[in-house]
C-alpha cells in the first residue's frame, strides 16, 4: 500500500516527529511511504531520519506554505508516485491535499496534530479554508485524542462524528538507560542531583513561564537541574526570563536523543495550557519516568494517576509541589515507572499504531471501491 503524506514543512516539530517515528514501522504493516513537504526544506534533522528509514521526500521547494503553486505542483510530481492513500497533515496539507486527492481520484485521510483554538482573525480565516476542503474530501479524519475529537465536533458542527476516529500516536522502543551516565558527563550534571526534564517546542501554549515560576519555589532542593530540550520562537525570551536561576535551567536547544535525556532524568514535566497528545509523555512512559503534567487536553489519555502527577493548568505552585513530592521518594518515583512502562507495552507501542493505521487506510480504500 503507497501512502503519501502532505505536511506544510519538515522543520523540527510535533507532527513532523510523528511522521519520522510512524516511518519506522510502516513498512512492517506493508505500508509504503513518501512524505511531500511544502515548505523548502530548511532542516535536515527530520529529513535525515525519513531518509535513514528509506522513505523517499518529494519537497514542493517553495518559499511560503500558502503558496498557489503548491496545488499544480503536488498534482504533477505525485502522479507517477501513484499512491494509494493521501494523508495530509495540518492546515496547509489540508487544502492541498484536497486538489491533489480530487485530481487523481485517490481518497485522502487527514490528521489532526493540534486543537486550533482562538486563532484569531486571520488564523481563523485559515482554519475555516482547511475545514472546509476537509469536510468536502477527506474520507476519514484522524483526531490524535479524544479530547481533541470533542473539540473539532464542537468547532465544525457539520462535520458527521462517523468520519471522525480517534486514534492516539506511538513511539518506538528505544534504549532506556545505556546512554544516561553519559549524558549526565555531557552536561556536567553532579552523580545524585535531581534532574526534571521538559522536552517541546518553545512556543506559546507549552508552559515553559509556569515551569520558570515553579523552579523558583523549588530554591531550597539542593543540586536540582532542570533540563529544557526544544527549540523555537519563544526560545530567547524564554531564556531570558530565566537568566535569574543560573544553572537551575539549561536550554538544551533541539535534540535528537530524546530517550536518553529521558534515561538521565528522574522526573519529566510537561505543565501546558492545552495539548492534543504531546509525545513527549509517550516517550516518558516508554523510559519508564514519572510524569508531572497538567490535566487538560488528551494529557489525562496518556497519564493516569497511576503513572504521574496531573495539576491544573497555570498552577506553578502546584507544579512545584508535584515535582517536591516526587522528587524527595524515590520509592514512589520508581513504582510509578514501572506503571509507566506497563502504561506504553500496553497502548502506546509504535507497532500497534502503524498497525491500527493500516487497519484505517484499508476501510478507506474499500469504502471507495464500493
Amino acid at each position: 500500500m503507497r501512502v503519501v503524506h502532505v505536511i506544510h514543512s519538515l522543520e523540527p516539530g510535533g507532527a513532523e516527529s510523528v511522521l519520522a517515528e510512524f516511518a519506522r514501522v510502516a513498512p512492517a504493516h506493508g505500508i509504503e511511504m513518501a512524505v511531500m513537504p511544502i515548505s523548502r526544506i530548511r532542516s535536515r534533522a527530520i529529513v535525515g531520519d525519513l531518509e535513514a528509514a528509506g522513505v523517499p521526500v518529494l519537497p514542493l521547494d517553495l518559499v511560503h506554505r500558502w503558496d498557489p503553486r503548491a496545488f499544480a505542483r503536488a498534482v504533477t510530481w505525485l502522479r507517477p508516485w501513484g499512491p494509494d492513500v493521501i494523508h495530509t497533515h495540518l492546515k496547509h496539507a489540508d487544502l492541498v491535499g484536497s486538489v491533489a486527492s480530487r485530481v487523481l481520484r485517490r481518497p485522502m485521510v487527514s490528521t489532526l496534530h493540534v486543537v486550533d483554538d482562538l486563532p484569531g482573525r486571520l488564523g481563523a480565516v485559515k482554519r475555516r479554508l482547511a475545514g472546509v476542503a476537509r469536510t468536502a474530501t477527506a474520507a476519514r479524519t484522524v483526531t490524535v485524542s479524544d479530547a481533541q475529537r470533542s473539540w473539532y465536533l464542537e468547532a465544525f458542527p457539520h462535520v458527521r462524528p462517523e468520519t471522525v476516529t480517534t486514534l492516539h500516536n506511538g513511539v518506538v522502543d528505544a534504549a532506556r538507560g545505556d546512554d544516561a551516565g553519559a549524558v549526565r558527563r555531557e552536561l556536567g550534571i553532579p552523580a545524585g542531583a535531581p534532574v526534571v526534564l521538559q522536552v517541546g517546542l518553545l512556543r506559546e501554549g507549552k508552559g515553559h513561564d509556569v515551569l520558570l515560576r515553579a523552579v523558583r519555589q523549588l530554591a531550597d532542593v539542593p543540586d536540582l537541574v532542570v533540563l529544557v530540550a526544544g527549540d523555537g520562537p519563544l526560545r530567547a525570551e524564554v531564556e531570558a526570563a530565566a537568566s535569574d536561576l543560573g544553572g537551575r535551567v539549561r536550554f538544551l536547544g533541539y535534540r535528537t536523543d530524546v530517550a536518553p535525556l529521558m534515561a538521565a532524568s528522574d522526573v519529566v514535566v510537561q505543565p501546558s495550557d492545552y495539548d492534543a497528545l504531546p509525545t513527549t509523555l509517550i516517550q516518558a512512559l516508554a523510559a519508564g519516568r514519572p510524569v508531572v503534567a497538567t490535566a487538560v487536553g488528551g494529557i489525562p489519555e496518556i497519564v493516569t494517576p497511576g503513572e504521574g502527577v496531573l495539576v491544573p493548568a497555570g498552577d506553578a505552585t502546584a507544579v512545584a509541589g508535584a515535582l517536591r513530592d516526587l522528587l524527595a521518594d524515590p520509592g514512589r518515583r520508581r513504582a510509578l515507572g514501572v506503571a509507566a512502562r506497563a502504561r506504553y507495552e500496553a497502548a502506546f507501542d509504535a507497532d500497534r499504531w502503524a498497525g491500527e493505521m493500516r487497519r484505517l487506510y484499508e476501510d478507506v480504500l474499500t469504502a471507495g471501491r464500493r
